[in-house]
């Protein structure tokens, strides 16, 4: 999981760096986007050219909103950064595949919030500060509005940040409504065409799509995969998906932010990012949890975040926990 932000600065080099706020403001307009620019009227920009404007609006205008993005050069394993070989992306759809049975082993129905609800989550973040090994924790908290009707309140490195109501008719990616999420499919590879499609459908196999569209199934599975209550078996799915994604590939011997050593699984294709990975464990593939790298608004500090989320539940107002 990457700060997609990296991917703004290959498109405008030459902007002045965002501020931290800013940047976490920007976040969240560029993934609804990326991830609804399908969802239109009349003749328009086509899906890339939409998630360009909006990469170039973020820049100038700094909009509002939060998401991550995911990728990695490719670097760990051998061989050369943001490249792929047969063989790692075979561990890699082991890993995956792994992680779906371990999840649908344990796995229950979860009890449905409700429209009117808010999904509560708590995660740890451990940062690491690469130059001086300077370690800080932090504990976030966020209030997601099921529907998106109600403010919601996020925590990123412990900075509150309010995101507001969406519009008539807006939407968030991954959907929080229950009815949204029982009609993505679990069938691994028609999930991937609902997602790139925007709820539709892409006749288009796997093989055959474009490296962007790649990365795009790579990006909103890992997104999906961020939501803590889905309906039973759509997260394997999202697993199983994640496997038939051509360029991803694993890197062996990483830590999660509890000190366990896992094997990391990225993305090497188009708007990879280096040092951005899911970990899971390598025996039962347990998911344990995100690696992420970032750098400070100034460009003169690069810091290691490995994360995870510690508790979750439904509750029926912000501020309250389960």
């Amino acid at each position: 999981m990457s700060d997609e932000l990296e991917l703004l600065r290959k498109w405008d080099a030459d902007a002045a760096p965002l501020t931290g706020p800013a940047r976490d403001r920007a976040r969240y307009r560029l993934l609804n986007a990326m991830a609804h620019a399908d969802q239109r009227t009349g003749a328009g920009p086509s899906r890339r050219r939409a998630l360009r404007l909006a990469a170039a609006a973020v820049v100038a205008t700094a909009a509002t909103g939060t998401a991550v993005l995911i990728g990695t050069d490719g670097s760990g394993e051998g061989g050369a950064p943001g490249t792929s070989t047969p063989r790692m992306e075979n561990a890699a759809a082991t890993v995956l595949n792994g992680a779906a049975a371990w999840e649908r082993g344990r796995e229950k129905e979860p009890v449905a919030p409700r429209d009117d609800q808010f999904i509560y989550s708590k995660r740890v973040i451990k940062e690491t500060e690469q130059k001086t090994g300077e370690v800080k924790t932090y504990t976030d908290e966020m209030w997601d509005s099921v529907d998106v009707s109600k403010p919601s309140l996020t925590m990123e490195l412990g900075r509150e940040m309010w995101e507001e109501p969406a519009g008539k008719g807006g939407g968030v990616w991954p959907p929080r409504k229950w009815s949204e999420l029982k009609k993505l499919p679990q069938d691994p590879a028609k999930l991937i065409s609902a997602i790139i499609s925007s709820g539709g459908s892409d006749d288009r196999s796997i093989s055959d799509l474009a490296e962007f569209d790649r990365f795009q199934a790579y990006f909103l599975l890992g997104e999906l995969l961020k939501n803590p209550v889905l309906p039973q078996g759509l997260r394997p799915a999202a697993y199983e998906a994640l496997a038939l994604v051509p360029g991803v590939r694993t890197i062996p011997g990483v830590k999660d932010s509890d000190g366990r050593t896992g094997v990391g699984v990225a993305y090497t294709g188009r708007g990879s990012y280096g040092g951005a990975y899911l970990i899971f464990d390598p025996a039962s593939y347990e998911f344990l949890g995100f690696r992420n790298e970032r750098t400070s608004a100034s460009g003169k500090k690069k810091y290691i975040q490995l994360s995870h989320v510690v508790d979750w539940g439904i509750v029926d107002r912000v501020k309250q926990r389960p």
